[in-house]
């Protein structure tokens, strides 16, 4: 009984949040829900949502004071343009495979980004940022596995699942509704991507065999 009023007013508290955010934060939102989906199904249109997404979230996340995902939006603005790049000049047919890194590999590349989320905080700190370390962190790690989708790294989705449970925490503590849910339904999106990228690995390793 008392899960359930608590889910109540939590429903209530998002619902009023959202009739007090801007269009601007629903425009945001809604080409980034429209950059993961096609993502999901290797769509290479997913970069121009993408751009689009982040050139708003820069201003959006600067007006909040969170520097550091504001920064990192304007490494998404540039991401989107290089991950069209590397998605049009795929390796067959014009369409990059999805590849599969050693736990070594990932190990290695988590520590040196784990590194620098102290300096990241330390920095944007200074500048008055709300919760500065843990804005970095996701800032730091999302730079990292954006670098991972353009690359078409299946493991992306793990990174994902782990830095969008702290964005969905981050975004509700910073009144931003809109993000909030967004976050939300990412983390069921990041699900079915990991699922249906996992099929298409199958298929194509099942296919490179084959030849």
């Amino acid at each position: 009984m008392r899960t359930a009023t608590s889910m109540l007013e939590f429903l209530n508290q998002w619902w009023q949040g959202l009739q007090a955010q801007s269009w601007l934060e629903l425009i945001a939102v809604i080409t980034a829900v429209l950059y993961l989906w096609l993502a999901i199904r290797e769509n290479i249109w997913c970069w121009f949502y993408a751009f689009i997404s982040t050139a708003l979230s820069i201003y959006i996340f600067h007006q909040a004071a969170l520097l550091s995902e504001s920064l990192l939006n304007v490494f998404y603005l540039v991401m989107a343009v290089y991950g069209w790049y590397q998605w049009r000049g795929g390796q067959t047919d014009n369409h990059r495979l999805i590849q599969k890194w050693s736990l070594k590999k990932h190990l290695i590349w988590i520590v040196i980004t784990a590194l620098c989320v102290p300096v990241l905080g330390l920095y944007t700190q200074q500048y008055g940022a709300a919760y500065p370390f843990l804005d970095a962190f996701t800032s730091c790690f999302a730079v990292l596995t954006t670098i991972l989708v353009a690359y078409k790294v299946f493991e992306n989705w793990y990174y994902w699942l782990v830095i969008d449970s702290v964005s969905v925490w981050l975004f509700w503590q910073k009144e931003l509704y809109f993000f909030t849910g967004l976050f939300v339904i990412y983390l069921i999106m990041v699900i079915i991507g990991l699922i249906q990228w996992s099929k298409s690995y199958d298929r194509q390793s099942t296919q490179t065999a084959t030849h």
